[in-house]
């Protein structure tokens, strides 16, 4: 439950900064945000991350859901356990739905966080989320994630109890 909730108030903090974004910059407007670092800049990206699949808004609706559902389907069958993989599974999804209601909606998606420190593509809060998802996610996988065909082992199948004949 407590993941639902974090979920949706990721979903709605997402939302709620792209759409300043989009009543108070105008498009391709620069605002500085953190001097030095990151300034507001309101894109209109109409596909993936660093453009890719540009113009292909439906393919990208169609990836986004699959992505989106199946990270849903794995989580409901307890793929993904403990804090660390329900916490990257919810990012992912987060993330993903995130940018899925903006390419339904608008037909793009509003991105804003623009480094100044260096050239690198133009981002939003929903694209923060699926990065540390995955991340974490790879984290999971690699260093936490029980082997296939591993058993749950009894701690007391070797113990020795009153009356046990051998």
């Amino acid at each position: 439950m407590i993941y639902t909730i974090i979920a949706l108030v990721l979903l709605v903090a997402d939302q709620v900064v792209k759409y300043l974004v989009r009543t108070g910059i105008d498009l391709g407007q620069s605002i500085p945000f953190i001097p030095h670092l990151l300034d507001l800049t309101f894109v209109r990206n109409t596909g993936a991350a660093f453009s890719m699949l540009e113009e292909h808004t439906w393919v990208l609706i169609l990836i986004s859901a699959i992505v989106v559902v199946v990270v849903a389907v794995l989580t409901a069958r307890k793929v993904f356990q403990g804090w660390l993989g329900l916490t990257a599974a919810m990012l992912v999804m987060c993330g993903g739905i995130g940018n899925l209601i903006d390419r339904v909606v608008l037909g793009y998606v509003t991105d804003m966080f623009q480094t100044t420190f260096m050239n690198f593509a133009v981002f939003n809060l929903a694209d923060c989320y699926i990065t540390v998802g995955v991340v974490l996610l790879f984290i999971y996988v690699l260093f936490f994630y029980p082997e296939p065909n591993q058993k749950e082992v009894d701690p007391h199948a070797d113990c020795d109890l009153p009356g046990d004949r051998h």
